[in-house]
C-alpha cells in the first residue's frame, strides 16, 4: 500500500538501536479512523545480536520510544523470539502489526515470515477479540462525557475478529471491514471522530442502539468462532524456531 509517513517516522525507524527484521503502522492510522493530532503507533520486530543473548549484561527483548516533536509518535518493536512466542499464544495484537499494509520497514524475512505465520493463525484468536472489545466497552460505557473512540474500537476488534474467523485473513481497516459488512453507523462515527468532534453528545436513544449492536456483534463473533474452520492450535512453531535461529546466525543482523 502506498502511505506517506512523516519523516519523523523513518528516522525512528531508522535510528532503531538494534537491526529491524520490520518495521509496520499500527494504531488509529492502520484501524483508518486517525484524528489530526493522532500519534503515530510504530511496532515491529527486532534481533538481537548473538553478544548479547549469551553475554553477562541484560539484553533489550522490548525497546520502546516515545517523541512528542515535531509530532507525536511510540515506537515499540520486541526481539524475533519474544515476537515468535507472542505469534504462538494466539495474540491478535502481533498478527495486525504483522500482516499491517503500511510499512516501513521491510525485509526478505518479513516476507518469509508474513508466510510462516499463516500456521498461527486459529479459531481461538476470536477470545483475543472478544476480550478486547469488552474492555473498549467498559470504557465506553463508564466515560463522561462517552468518547467515540472506544466505541469504534469495540466495533472494530469485533468485524476484525469476526472476518478472521471466516477468512483467516488479517484486517484491521475499519472502512474496508464495513465494505463486507454494511453498517450504516460506521461512517458517521469514523467523520466524527477523524473531524475532532468526537465527544459530541449521543443521545439516550444512541446507547441503547449502540448496546444492541455490541450484544448482537459479539454473539456473531462467538458464533463464527464456534464454526470457524480455522485449527484449534498452531502449526508453525518448527518454522519459526528454524527462522529465529537463521536469524541469529545471519550476518545481516549481527549489527549495523
Amino acid at each position: 500500500m502506498t502511505f506517506e509517513f512523516p519523516d519523523a517516522v523513518s528516522n525512528a525507524v531508522a535510528e532503531h538501536p538494534y537491526p529491524l527484521l520490520f518495521a509496520t503502522i499500527s494504531g488509529a492510522h492502520l484501524y483508518g479512523f486517525p484524528s489530526r493530532d493522532s500519534d503515530w503507533d510504530i511496532r515491529g520486530v527486532h534481533v538481537l545480536p548473538a553478544r548479547e543473548i549469551f553475554g553477562l549484561f541484560e539484553s533489550r527483548d522490548t525497546v520502546q520510544q516515545s517523541v512528542n516533536s515535531p509530532i507525536e509518535l511510540d515506537l515499540v518493536t520486541h526481539d524475533a523470539r519474544k515476537f515468535f512466542g507472542l505469534l504462538l499464544k494466539r495474540n491478535g495484537y502481533v498478527l495486525e502489526q504483522l500482516y499491517s499494509p503500511l510499512i516501513v520497514k521491510s525485509t526478505a524475512e518479513h516476507e518469509e515470515l508474513n508466510s510462516i505465520a499463516k500456521g498461527c493463525i486459529t479459531r481461538f484468536h476470536s477470545h483475543h477479540y472478544l476480550g478486547f472489545a469488552e474492555t473498549q466497552w467498559g470504557l465506553f460505557e463508564g466515560e463522561q462525557p462517552r468518547r467515540i473512540k472506544p466505541l469504534l474500537y469495540t466495533f472494530r476488534v469485533l468485524l476484525t475478529g469476526i472476518h478472521l474467523m471466516n477468512t483467516g485473513q488479517v484486517e484491521a481497516n475499519l472502512l474496508r471491514l464495513n465494505n463486507e459488512f454494511h453498517l450504516p453507523y460506521i461512517e458517521d462515527l469514523v467523520a466524527r471522530k477523524t473531524q475532532g468532534v468526537e465527544q459530541s453528545p449521543l443521545t439516550e436513544a444512541d446507547l441503547e442502539f449502540y448496546k444492541a449492536e455490541y450484544r448482537r456483534l459479539r454473539a456473531e463473533l462467538e458464533l463464527r468462532s464456534d464454526r470457524s474452520a480455522l485449527p484449534e492450535s498452531p502449526s508453525c512453531k518448527r518454522e519459526l524456531s528454524d527462522l529465529l535461529i537463521r536469524l541469529r546466525e545471519s550476518q545481516t543482523y549481527q549489527g549495523k
